[in-house]
Parts: C-alpha cells; structure tokens; sequence
C-alpha cells in the first residue's frame, strides 16, 4: 500500500536512501521570506504555513520548530498527534540534535536552502550531514505548483533615483578594495536594486527570483529565466550577460580557479560555497555590500516613501471611518463586519489610490482573541466579527509605483475594562517612548530597543517579536540588515535608513495589541539622529488611560494629529473628514 499522507511517504523515501532523517526549512534557493507556492515544502510536509520554521523529520519522531510569532498558529495548523511543537530560538536545532541524536545520524538537508552560518552551527550537532541536491521532496509531491515565471519590468531611474550603472560602479569599487574578484549574489531584492528592475514571481514581494555574479570591474552575469524577461528592453540586457537560472552553482566552480568570491555567509546558500570550493576558488566570507548601499535610501527614494504614504495615510482614514460608522450599525442589526470583510472593504480603498500596486503583505486584520496571534491571517473558519465588546487590529501595507507602506492601528468601538485599557496605554507609552528618542548617529537597534518594552517591563509583561525592521523601496516589506529587537543588530543606524516602529503585547484567548509607524532616519542635533514619522493615520486615543501620559507624549501626539489633519483633509471623502477632525482633536480636548 502507498504511503497516504506527505510525512509517511517522506520518511519511506529516507529510508530507501538509508537516511536518519531530514531537515526541511522554511525556505527556497533565495532566502525569501515569503516563498512562492513551489518552494512551500515546510507546509507540504508539516501544514504549517507561516513565514519561519524548520523540520527535523526522524524514522519516529518529526519536530516542527517556529518563532514566538507562530507558537499558537503552529499548534492550530499541524496534526500535533504527528509533530512536536518546539521553539526555534529557544531550542536551537544544533543543539536539540547534539542533546537528543545519537552521534553519526546521517541527516540529510539540501545545502541551498540552507546558509554557511546555519552549515557551520549545524556541523556542531554530531549528526553526520548529508547534502542531497536533486530535491528529494519533488519525488512525493505529486500535485506541486510549477516554479514562477512572473515577469520583470524595469524600474526607471526618477523612480530609484540613480541609475544602475552608477549602483554596479559603486559595487565594482567596494569589490576592490575588499581584494575579491566576484560577489555572487543570491538575494532577489539585492539584485533588484542593483538592476532598477522589479518582478511578480512572488505575490506582495516585487523582486524576481534570481541570482547574480558581479567581477570587481562592475560586470555582470544574470542567472534568470528567460521567460520573465519579454518586457526588458535591450538597454538594460545589453549591458550584461544573461545564463538559466540552474547554471548559476556551475558558472560558479566555472570561474572559481585562481579567483576569489565574496560570499555573505548570513544569505548565500552553501551550496555556493561548495561551488566555488570545488572549483578551486576561494571564499572571503563577508557582508554583502549591496545589502546596506540598498538600505540608504536616496533622496528620490525618500521622496516617494513620503509621498506613498500620503495616499496610503488617506485610505486608512476612509477605511477607519467607515468601520467606525458601519460596526455599531452592524452590530445592532445583527450583522456584524467580519474580519476578512474588512480587510476587502480596506484594499478596494487603497485601490482608488493613483499609485496603487499590489499589497506589501497579507492584511492582518485580527478581532479579539484572534490578534493575540501576532502574525494571524483571517480565513473562512475563523472569521471573528468586529464588535464594540473587543479591540481590532489591523496590520496591513501597499505597494505604490513609489514607496511601501507597513502600518498597524488597534482600535476600540466600546467601553474596555482596566486591564485592557491598561495593556494600550502601555503599548502606546513604549511606542511614543522610541518614536520621540532622540539618539546618537550610528547607534545600533538592539541598542534602543528597550524604550518601546519598558513601559511594559513595568507591569511584568513582553512581547515575543521585534520592534522594528527595515521596509524597501517598492521592495520587501522586511529589509535587511536593520531591525530593532533584542538580539544584537549590528548595523548603525543613519539618516536615509527606513524602518518601522511597532512594540505591542498578545495576552492568548484574549487580544492582541500593537501600534505601528513607518518611519525614517533624520538628522537632528550635531552628531544625533531622530525619528520622523512617514505613516499618517490617526491613532486611537478612545482606548488610552490619559491621565497615564506625560507632557512629552501629549506634545507629539497632538503635533502628529495635526499634520495628518492638515495633510490628508483635503484627500479623503467628505464621509470620512469629520471623523478625521474628530480622530485627531488634541489630546486636551479627550480628557474634559
């Protein structure tokens, strides 16, 4: 009898192999945080769906590890008669492996779905890794979506900002005085800035799916299927040599004798690494520069973030104004709003927007319980109703011909009790806390980090995810390499860095809370840096213990509200500006 289910035919064809078992991440070939539906292998085997998380499938046992983010979504989401849920962080797969496996297992994994520095910790665990590179998981499934061909447009230069001639020289330079001969390039958003081009392989993420080679005189080979590229004039191709995407390990060892290859160890699969090895180069392991000249957004850039932000700022208030009508409305009458009625009712609002693409990611829209998942995405069988008994949070984003937006807002249609009254005034006092600071130039996220908790550390609670990450530009919603959380982030932090700022707290069976900003780096006094808010939304202040806040937090808050008055009044529809006045009156004004 044929295996009947994904986990059994898995563990039939380790055995034919004489494997002990195999690691399955939740990854494809590029590191993406979203995966198009082909390179879902993690969920094919697991059920798990969300954006972190790696198997360890053995003959007896499969353990399934996630990130605070999806403790609660995991356990919802797998067969737990079949999979272990275990944290990824808290119990490193090294380590669970050196502490659990005999030494010698024979662990297979496919080495470019898997970095050199997650290579390295692995080689600690005792197992005996074993690289398979004909993608064993393609032999059991049998259904799986074919591998995305979405095609590439280029991104004109008064868009970028500069021109990717100019980026490949700044490269080529960087490529010189590190002493290496090529950069192999595995990030899409990487290569996407370097060319001024943008994709559609992978729904909300604009970037192909490809990979690069740069030589340190700023030539370039692009590894690319030929399929996604009728829309690119000759301007752009005839600048560079073009191979299939599957040629880009062997054009590799091609070139590897007598060269050396710049390698990010944090991104580059080690399959690139076992490339260029066996081809007789050698390997200077180092950050890709790309990484950061991406993250120090032009002024052309800043522009179109501030100016994506307007129109985005605009259909959140025509979306809040109209849940704050339509909830108690349709709660009387018995028909409440759904969550995934809002979420429609939100994007046909950003869709009236001139510069409107797609979304930057899939809407957060999460009533009651369900937002203390912090990462929930609505569907049919669990569609709460939005009523005046429960907070809603929304977390949703816009990919605009200009700038990505990311923005989260918790609102209150009724009367709360103290504890969750209490848990927003918390969340709001550590978000005003970071957004107000006012800090040395180059100072590192994990450095500030703690002003978004503190406000919270005070009442003995937390919460399990960063406070803030990079956005790019008409790019990825999360951009390396900086984020604001506890683990260290080593990157300083300077004028032209975009990031969010969104601490919140999750108490499970009850409700989720988080207040979320996109904002940029600005100059402030000699030598410091501050924050200037790009998100233009009211925040909800119904919610908030106003006796609680101090001088400075009234002061900005009254001074935002100001200029998302003034900013957007004359963008949104007639139905939403008196809501609007009313969101935004001063903070005096909502205590009498």
């Amino acid at each position: 009898m044929q295996p009947t289910s994904p986990l059994a035919a898995l563990r039939s064809l380790l055995k034919e192999r004489e494997l002990d078992g195999m690691l399955i991440p939740r990854a494809d070939a590029h590191q993406s945080e979203y995966c198009a539906p082909y390179d879902t292998k993690l969920e094919f085997i697991s059920g798990f769906d969300g954006s972190a998380g790696l198997a360890l499938i053995l003959a007896d046992r499969a353990l399934l590890f996630v990130d605070g983010r999806y403790q609660v979504q995991a356990r919802q989401q797998v067969n737990l008669s079949e999979f272990e849920i275990h944290h990824l962080h808290d119990e490193p797969i090294h380590l669970w492996i050196h502490e659990n496996l005999p030494a010698g297992k024979r662990i297979a994994f496919e080495p470019m779905l898997f970095v050199n520095s997650q290579y390295e910790q692995l080689r600690t665990s005792g197992c005996d890794l074993v690289a398979v590179n004909d993608d064993p998981i393609n032999d059991i499934w049998t259904n799986r979506p074919a591998a995305p061909r979405g095609v590439i447009h280029h991104m004109p230069d008064d868009i970028s900002g500069e021109s990717t001639a100019s980026k490949r020289a700044r490269v080529a330079e960087a490529l010189k005085r590190e002493g290496v001969d090529y950069l192999a390039l595995t990030l899409p958003d990487n290569i996407a800035w370097l060319l001024n081009v943008r994709g559609s392989d992978i729904s909300m993420s604009p970037v192909p799916l490809s990979f690069a080679l740069v030589k340190n005189d700023g030539d370039v080979e692009w590894f690319v299927d030929e399929a996604k590229l009728p829309k690119l004039d000759n301007t752009l191709l005839g600048s560079l040599k073009t191979h299939p995407a599957d040629a880009f390990l062997a054009r590799c060892a091609q070139l590897a004798a007598g060269k050396r290859f710049l390698l990010d160890g944090d991104n580059a699969g080690v399959a690139v690494r076992f490339a260029v090895e066996q081809g007789g180069g050698e390997i200077k392991w180092q950050a890709d520069p790309v990484t950061l000249m991406k993250a120090n957004k032009n002024s052309t850039e800043l522009e179109g973030f501030r100016a994506s932000h307007v129109q985005d700022g605009a259909a959140w208030v025509n979306f809040l104004a109209w849940l704050s009508h339509e909830v108690p409305l349709r709660e009387a009458a018995g028909k409440p709003i759904t969550e995934l009625e809002a979420q429609e009712k939100q994007l046909a609002f950003r869709q009236e927007c001139n510069n409107f693409w797609e979304q930057s990611f899939g809407t957060i829209s999460a009533s009651a319980s369900n937002a203390a998942m912090c990462h929930y995405h609505s569907a049919p069988e669990t569609n709460f109703a939005i009523t005046s008994k429960e907070f809603y949070l929304n977390d949703s984003g816009g990919q605009y011909y200009n700038g990505t937006t990311d923005a989260t807002r918790t609102m209150n249609f009724g009367q709360l009790d103290a504890q969750r009254r209490l848990h927003y005034t918390a969340v709001l006092k550590g978000f005003l806390s970071l957004i107000t600071l006012q800090f040395p130039q180059g100072t590192q996220g994990h450095q500030i980090d703690a002003f978004a908790r503190r406000p919270l550390w005070e009442l003995g609670l937390d919460y399990d995810h960063g406070t803030g990450h990079g956005v790019g530009h008409c790019m990825l919603i999360h951009e390396n390499p900086h984020r604001m959380a506890k683990k260290v982030n080593p990157w300083p932090m300077l004028p032209g860095n975009v990031l969010t700022i969104e601490p919140g707290y999750y108490l499970a069976g009850s409700h989720g809370i988080r207040i979320e900003n996109q904002v940029e780096v600005i100059a402030s006094r000699p030598g410091f840096c501050q924050f200037a808010s790009l998100t233009l939304i009211p925040i909800d202040l119904s919610a908030v213990d106003l006796s609680l806040l101090n001088e400075q937090e009234i002061a900005w808050l009254d001074e935002y509200h100001q200029q998302v008055r003034e900013t957007l009044s004359p963008l949104v529809s007639g139905e939403a500006r008196p809501w609007l006045i009313e969101a935004t009156a001063p903070v005096r004004t909502q205590r009498l």
